[in-house]
């Protein structure tokens, strides 16, 4: 049985992103899609003395409704340098900060990719290996397009020699599961309920922000935090 599952990139996305990487035995970024505003795509929340506070990436969309994400392109690279002092302004009294600093100065300053979708692909790639998820990651774009919004992830699945699908639990509501029956594949719904609170900077807890506030008051013991570390099992219904 393969398992599968295939969403939009995200920017430093929450703790439960990475727990759908690290259920599946295949991650798709669908960026062969239109890019969403306002969105999930080009940013995320970290957690500063003053509550939560927005990490935006700037990107260029005036005049481009229909881009796709893997279109969309950085409009200022000043980002890098100001996301990064604002990790260091808000985590330095982190407990594992240390540690991860040169970390995060490689991963922020050693490239000047403009590209969001390759931009959120290498953030990604460096947060599973710190968190010990394996998970290939692989593009939409890399297999055969068909039209239909189920017939087109079917087909994904399909291509990718999928068995199981694992969807975010909103899709729920308009996914049409006959037609996936009909194509021989499972669904299953991620469930995020049970995560346990971790020593967090800044009260009140947030669950809801960047995995990078998870590593950097845990360190090696984050993984503990993920649904998926002791059983994959438990995290899809």
């Amino acid at each position: 049985m393969k398992t599968v599952a295939i969403v939009q990139s995200n920017y430093i996305p929450w703790k439960g992103y990475f727990d759908l990487i690290n259920a599946v035995d295949e991650f798709i970024l669908f960026d062969d899609v239109q890019y969403t505003r306002r969105d999930w795509r080009n940013r995320n929340k970290i957690k500063t003395p003053n509550g939560a506070q927005w990490l935006t990436i700037p990107v260029d969309v005036k005049g481009k409704f229909l881009q796709k994400i893997n279109e969309t392109l950085v409009s200022d690279a000043t980002w890098r340098r100001s996301h990064l002092e604002a990790l260091r302004h808000n985590y330095a009294r982190a407990p594992h900060f240390a540690e991860h600093k040169a970390w995060l100065e490689a991963l922020y300053l050693g490239d000047d990719e403009t590209v969001l979708s390759k931009i959120n692909h290498r953030f990604l790639v460096a947060i599973c290996q710190r968190l010990n998820i394996a998970t290939p990651i692989r593009w939409s774009s890399d297999y055969t397009i068909v039209e239909g919004k189920n017939e087109r992830l079917i087909s994904l699945c399909q291509q990718a020699g999928a068995d199981v699908y694992i969807s975010g639990p909103a899709a729920r509501d308009y996914m049409d599961l006959d037609v996936w029956q009909q194509a021989g594949i499972t669904v299953k719904f991620a469930n995020y309920v049970g995560y346990a609170e971790y020593h967090q900077l800044h009260p009140p807890f947030d669950h809801f922000v960047s995995a990078l506030d998870l590593l950097l008051n845990e360190g090696p013991n984050a993984v503990n935090y993920l649904l998926t570390h002791k059983t994959k099992a438990k995290f899809a219904t």
